[in-house]
């Protein structure tokens, strides 16, 4: 069984990559075509060189002929797609939080708890999770709530979760559990949103500072989406990944998930799901493959995430598919749709390689329900 790269050094090699870097030269390019030569032609056509020469020449050309070539097989294979900066760089978030004082709140005629948060200054997030409210948020008047104190951000046009966790100097994951945030996961313009306190960002260890300025999956799923405004919708899906839908726009997820999962390639499987030991864990699997090889969608759905912004991954593709499922593939060495892309089972959508930490080809993957990852083996089709 292959072993994984030590954790110490990939948690290096996160830390260390900048946002919207620049990948190393040939790292994700397309190999380039090769042109028609014009020595056969006119090679052939020259009447002083020997009968046995030309036709030599002619049988050497015609098994070039019927030799299968990769572009041929692959003609259908879409194009390297070059993705934008992602939207955690786009925008750049000023950290001008409020800081409000804890009260309590007596509701009155009228009142919902949009218009209460707006009222104190705190945000309907924080106040529902702090009075334990749900869906739909009724309040009643004459009910007393408790308004948390804290610094509170208010939400602008394109910032995202990871950004404005980020201009804190805190955790995202963080921001979630103070607010209480759930799937999917999308800010709205002026929603306001409660930051950890500085005192507790100050107490932070130098470890807990690396971490809140690395990026793993699960900020992909939770806090990559820009902010959209209130009565706004999310973009549609695209079709092909010559029409990309800005990286400034939300886009619209599957509501359900009614297919299968399909392996996304054939290959032995290097690395299995769960703990590998010294604290290590794999939450997917790690699939063999010779470098090129095409990788599939595993299932119907809408790409949320291209890039290479997580350096033990490489080439990263995230798929969301209804019902809270999203599969993961990493590794790979061509990224051939956009964000926002819809895809196809079957469907391919990248070729394997050894990018990121991968000391041989592969592909990682990974299936997830929601935030928590799911063993693949329990969702794919058994292999004989």
């Amino acid at each position: 069984m292959r072993r994984l790269a030590p954790l110490p050094l990939a948690l290096t090699l996160v830390a260390c990559i900048p946002s919207g870097r620049a990948d190393p030269p040939g790292m994700y390019d397309t190999p380039p075509t090769a042109g028609p030569s014009t020595d056969d032609t006119s090679r052939e056509d020259r009447p002083d060189r020997p009968r046995r020469d030309r036709d030599r020449d002619r049988d050497r050309d015609g098994d070039r002929d019927r030799r299968p070539d990769r572009e041929d097989q692959d003609a259908s294979t879409p194009p390297q797609v070059a993705e934008p900066k992602p939207a955690w760089v786009m925008r750049k978030v000023v950290p001008d939080a409020v800081e409000i004082t804890e009260t309590r709140y007596t509701v009155q005629s009228g009142d919902s708890l949009g218009r209460i948060a707006e009222r104190t200054g705190a945000g309907a997030d924080a106040i529902a999770h702090a009075n334990q409210l749900t869906p739909p948020y009724v309040v009643r008047e004459g009910q007393t709530l408790t308004i948390p104190g804290g610094r509170y951000h208010r939400v602008r046009t394109g910032e995202t979760g990871i950004a404005i966790a980020r201009a804190y100097g805190t955790a995202w994951d963080r921001v979630i559990a103070l607010n209480d945030l759930t799937a999917p996961y999308i800010l709205r313009l002026d929603q306001r949103l409660l930051i950890p306190s500085k005192t507790e960002v100050r107490a932070m260890t130098l470890e807990q500072r690396a971490a809140a300025f690395r990026l793993d999956i699960d900020d992909l799923i939770t806090g990559a989406e820009p902010a959209l405004a209130a009565n706004a919708r999310p973009a549609a899906p695209v079709r092909t990944a010559r029409t990309a839908v800005p990286a400034n726009v939300p886009v619209r997820s599957p509501t359900r998930f009614t297919g299968r999962f399909d392996w996304p390639l054939t290959g032995p499987i290097l690395t299995r799901f769960g703990p590998q030991g010294q604290g290590r864990i794999n939450e997917g699997i790690n699939i063999g493959a010779r470098t090129g090889t095409p990788i599939m969608a595993s299932a119907d759905g809408v790409v949320a995430y291209v890039g290479s912004d997580i350096a033990v991954y490489g080439g990263l593709i995230l798929i969301k598919h209804g019902g809270g499922w999203i599969t993961t593939y990493g590794h790979a060495e061509q990224l051939l749709v956009t964000r926002g892309q819809a895809v196809k089972r079957g469907q391919i959508i990248a070729r394997a390689g050894e990018t990121g930490s991968a000391r041989e080809p592969q592909l990682h993957f990974e299936i997830r329900q929601g935030r928590r990852p799911v063993n693949p083996l329990s969702q794919l089709p058994r292999r004989s």
